[in-house]
Formats: C-alpha cells, structure tokens, sequence
C-alpha cells in the first residue's frame, strides 16, 4: 500500500450494504415531499416579491399624484393671495378693501375646502390602490402555501 501524504485523504473502504426497500421508498418519498414543500416555497416568495415590487410602484405613482395635487393646490392658493393684494393695492376706499377681501375669504374658503376633499380622495384612492392588491396577494399565497 502506497503511504499518504500529509495533505492526501485517507482511503477508507465502505463496506456494502443493502438498504431495504421500505426504508428506500420512505426515503424516495420523503425527498419528493421536502422537492414539493420547497417549490411551493419558493413559489409562494416569487409572488411575495413581486406583490411587493407592483405595491411599492403603486404607491409610488399614487404619492406623486398626491404630491402634484397638493402642489397644484398650492399654486392656485398663492395666485389667489398676489390677486387679492393685487386688488386691494388699488382699492379706493377702506370699504372696497373689506368686500374685496370678504369677497376673497369666501371664494378662499370654498377653494380650499374643495381641495381638501380633492386630497382626501387621492389619499383613499391610494391607500386602497395600495392595499387591496396586497391583501388579494397574500391570500393567494396563502392558498397556494396551504
């Protein structure tokens, strides 16, 4: 017998043996079912990400809607406020002053309300853009996982 070198692995000789049938099947049918668990598994992750990937798109689209609208909202509020001290600059009377900006608070107030039903529709159109897909998703995973 050749002697080893230091870095070389033994030779062991494994002796053979016969496995028998039934624990051959059991063992077959045991990697089978760990092959399934693991497929549904994975499945199950790959459309976890994906629900997750097409829900953060979604809320993303719908938070720069939002945002645009806040900023449009802004924009016609700010035009509004130069337009009345526009008018009142060239108001002759301190009564003109007062209905001028009594005229402006009203249309102000109506703007703004207005607006804020403009943005709480967005923000629920988001919100449910956002999350029924996700709950939909995750039932589905569930079912398939089951």
């Amino acid at each position: 017998m050749p002697e080893a070198t230091p870095f070389e692995m033994p030779k062991f000789e494994m002796p053979k043996m016969e496995v028998p049938p039934a624990f051959r099947e059991m063992a077959e049918k045991s990697v089978a079912q760990a092959k399934e668990t693991y497929e549904k598994m994975k499945s199950a992750a790959e459309d976890a990400t994906e629900m997750l990937e097409d829900t953060y798109a979604t809320a993303s689209k719908g938070c720069s809607a939002y945002g645009l609208k806040l900023v449009e909202s802004a924009r016609v509020n700010c035009n509004a406020t130069f337009d009345l001290a526009s008018s009142l600059l060239g108001a002759k009377s301190y009564s003109e002053a007062v209905e001028l900006y009594t005229s402006f608070a009203r249309a102000q107030f109506d703007a703004v309300t207005a607006q804020a039903k403009e943005l709480a529709d967005q923000a629920q159109k988001v919100a449910s853009e956002t999350v029924e897909p996700m709950k939909e998703s995750f039932n589905n995973a569930f079912r398939k996982a089951a």
